[in-house]
């Protein structure tokens, strides 16, 4: 199989290049850096790995030609205080690249690959301690991360091209779809488009983790704020094997929650955290702290939202780590 990955020199996008070429299969990495495009060309020494810039596909998106999917993970780091300009690097970063995508498929016409992941957030549901969320539940605009998020997907079904419906619901909706009366399903050749809501990744190589486990390996761990506010986490493992198992699955579409099927508060985190590393759990830090140091962006840690992946379960996805006690002792086996 061939794949594209948008973003894909990232923490997700790297390990999931890694899984895909194990595997046997031929990638191209989008990146926007030409000097790291560069880098990267001449550090691949096999013809299954290849390198381009979003100006090279700009310039020639029949680059995509004869692909199998495309992942699109692209978009602005939001752990970076959240002034006016790092807000709008943070939005636009997100909807100008899946802009691009969309014209992109559409000028590629039947050529274009048959499933398209497009990365979102969690994020989107707003914030709650009490409210559970699964793909059903309606998204939110009430803070920045959810406005951000909203936007993002309204980008990409309006810009993206994609089937109507994927074959389950299709036969919801044409029961007597290929029945003796000689209906047939209605055949869409757009790619199907799936919405990858991705909660807290945990990973030794990038992402929030390795800060979040730091105070207690400096022995000075404890709670954030009260402690009650929800971390929906998944392993990097199964981020990875994940977006895997929605390409290979065409009976997926639409929003999949990419988290763990038990998510904690982040006074469970915390104490996940000491008992795997044998460190106290003590040390509170106060929210009123956090929001002088980091402003606006201290909603990542004093907020939180209990996410349950709900399409993932009932398709049949397995996790490799789905308790959090087992994803630290694995993270902490990796270092």
């Amino acid at each position: 199989m061939k794949y594209a990955i948008l973003g894909g020199s990232g923490f997700i996008g790297s390990a999931l290049t890694q899984y895909w070429l194990k595997r046997g299969h031929e990638i191209m990495i989008v990146t926007r850096q030409s000097s790291q495009q560069q880098e990267f060309r001449s550090k691949s020494t096999t013809q299954q790995l290849s390198y381009y810039t979003w100006n090279d596909i700009n310039q020639d998106p029949h680059l995509l030609r004869g692909l199998d999917g495309i992942v699109n993970l692209a978009g602005a780091t939001i752990s970076q205080r959240w002034t006016r300009r790092a807000k709008q690097r943070i939005m636009d970063s997100r909807l100008h690249t899946t802009q691009a995508l969309g014209r992109w498929i559409h000028m590629l016409g039947s050529e274009a690959p048959k499933v398209i992941v497009q990365g979102s957030a969690v994020g989107i549901y707003g914030t709650s301690l009490t409210e559970e969320f699964t793909e059903h539940s309606p998204g939110s605009t009430a803070d920045f991360l959810a406005k951000v998020t909203t936007s993002w997907e309204d980008t990409a079904l309006h810009s993206i091209p994609q089937s109507a419906a994927p074959e389950a619901i299709t036969s919801a909706i044409f029961p007597l779809a290929d029945s003796n009366l000689g209906l047939e399903t209605p055949h869409d050749p757009a790619p199907r488009l799936v919405l990858l809501r991705t909660g807290v990744v945990l990973g030794n190589q990038g992402g929030a983790y390795p800060m979040m486990r730091l105070p207690f390996l400096l022995g000075a761990g404890g709670r954030i704020g009260t402690g009650q506010q929800w971390v929906p986490w998944i392993h990097i493992d199964d981020i990875v094997t994940l977006i895997d198992y929605c390409i290979t699955h065409p009976e997926i579409s639409g929003p999949v929650n990419a988290v763990s099927p038990n998510p904690v508060t982040n006074e469970q985190f915390g104490r996940a955290i000491s008992y795997v590393h044998h460190r106290p759990f003590w040390f509170p830090l106060p929210s009123f702290v956090l929001r002088a140091v980091l402003g606006e962006m201290s909603l990542l840690l004093l907020e939180g939202q209990r996410v349950l992946p709900q399409v993932a379960i009932s398709f049949g996805f397995k996790y490799s780590c789905p308790q959090l006690v087992e994803a630290l002792a694995d993270l902490k086996q990796r270092r």
